[in-house]
């Protein structure tokens, strides 16, 4: 007999009823330090006092009104991410997929309005994620994300992430005047923790500007704070087109938003999109606060130094656990461990050790701490990782 809640996840037995920043109690009363936040989504991590007094003040005003109307909150959160990024324009939406949608018809409506309605192909990269939606399965275009949802949104192709001359070499070849749009996160999450290095990205935007492609950076994860810079892209020194956000932007609230220079977003008139719930005044409300914190320079230098103690400390387990991992990845508090077993495995031994985790593509361990999490707690997540290599070491 099937579950009440359709079974789509491979669910931890598991549930949790209290949390305050990096940590997380279960039912049973056990106290576990998080790693995950909920997939880089509780950026400040859990119960925030100024997102709770943020959130508890706007629900006595006003949850929702829809698109209909203006809403303040939408338009002090467009304002404070324009200010600090490339964008002229922000859409809200309430999901990072949402987002995929909206950059996809965002990029073809504006080859269509120029006169090229057959500009419609758009180059992705081997082992990205974009989201779950037809659109965005067609975009990754890995096996499994996309047996059995056929026939795909056509038009997308995935190319190999570079790893040589040659394979720069390709891209730029299979990036051409006909091509409507190039989508590629800066640093992969699902796909493992794999950075995009700045002379790709520049790479990426030299040939969009000589073929008159639009660029598309997803930073739905990447994003928000979490390599020490606003937006991972900033490290390179190039921007974007168009941009993903999602996941951190709302801190725990269900927020997402489509970012683009006035030019991109052109065609995108009264009525080529909408969102009922999108850019509702609670997760505005939120949104704003959160982008508050984390864009303050100087929180961004504590994220990009925590970053650094923290992948000093994971050296260190590499050494110490050979047999456990290989190999750090990441920017910032966006990290991973290559790992030697199955992250899976990896992940269920950390729950022994009081320790959250999320899973990879790449046999890669992803660990995605609140941005603010202490000194104090980075050193315990350390030890706990130790632990959880040692509980492996043990049992091989």
């Amino acid at each position: 007999m099937i579950p009440s809640v359709l079974p789509t996840y491979n669910r931890a037995p598991i549930a949790f009823i209290r949390g305050e920043g990096s940590w997380l109690w279960a039912e049973d009363g056990r106290r576990y330090l998080d790693l995950g936040s909920g997939i880089a989504v509780n950026a400040l991590g859990h119960a925030h006092p100024a997102l709770v007094a943020t959130l508890t003040e706007q629900a006595g005003k006003l949850w929702h009104v829809s698109n209909v109307y203006t809403i303040p909150e939408q338009e002090r959160l467009a304002q404070l991410l324009t200010e600090n990024t490339f964008a002229d324009t922000v859409f809200f939406t309430n999901s990072g997929t949402e987002t995929a949608e909206l950059a996809i018809k965002m990029a073809r409506k504006f080859h269509y309005d120029a006169g090229h309605p057959e500009r419609i192909g758009i180059v992705a990269f081997e082992g990205a994620f974009h989201g779950r939606s037809t659109g965005a399965i067609a975009a990754a275009g890995s096996e499994k994300m996309v047996k059995g949802f056929g026939p795909l949104m056509p038009g997308f192709v995935q190319l190999k992430w570079p790893a040589s001359e040659a394979d720069l070499a390709a891209v730029r070849a299979d990036i051409t005047d006909q091509t409507c749009a190039v989508i590629i996160e800066p640093i992969q999450g699902e796909g493992g923790i794999r950075s995009a290095d700045d002379a790709f990205l520049k790479l990426l935007r030299q040939r969009c500007d000589e073929t008159g492609t639009l660029l598309i950076f997803d930073e739905v994860q990447c994003g928000m704070g979490r390599t020490g810079r606003l937006f991972a892209h900033e490290w390179a020194g190039v921007t974007p087109d168009i941009m993903m956000v999602a996941k951190g932007i709302g801190g725990g609230f269900p927020l997402g938003a489509v970012l683009a220079t006035e030019r991109a977003a052109s065609g995108m008139t009264a009525g080529t999109h909408g969102s009922t719930y999108g850019g509702n005044p609670l997760g505005c409300a939120v949104g704003a606060k959160v982008t508050e914190i984390i864009a303050d320079p100087a929180f961004l230098a504590e994220v990009a130094r925590k970053g650094a103690l923290m992948r000093q400390g994971l050296e260190s387990l590499v050494a110490g656990h050979p047999t456990v991992f290989e190999a750090v990845r990441g920017e910032g508090l966006m990290l991973g461990l290559k790992c030697k077993p199955a992250p899976a495995d990896v992940v269920k031994a950390g729950y022994d050790a009081g320790i959250l985790t999320v899973a990879a593509a790449d046999n890669v361990l992803r660990l995605l701490p609140a941005l603010n999490i202490p000194d104090a707690e980075i050193a315990e997540a350390l030890t706990r990782l130790d632990r959880t290599a040692t509980t492996l070491e043990q049992a091989a």
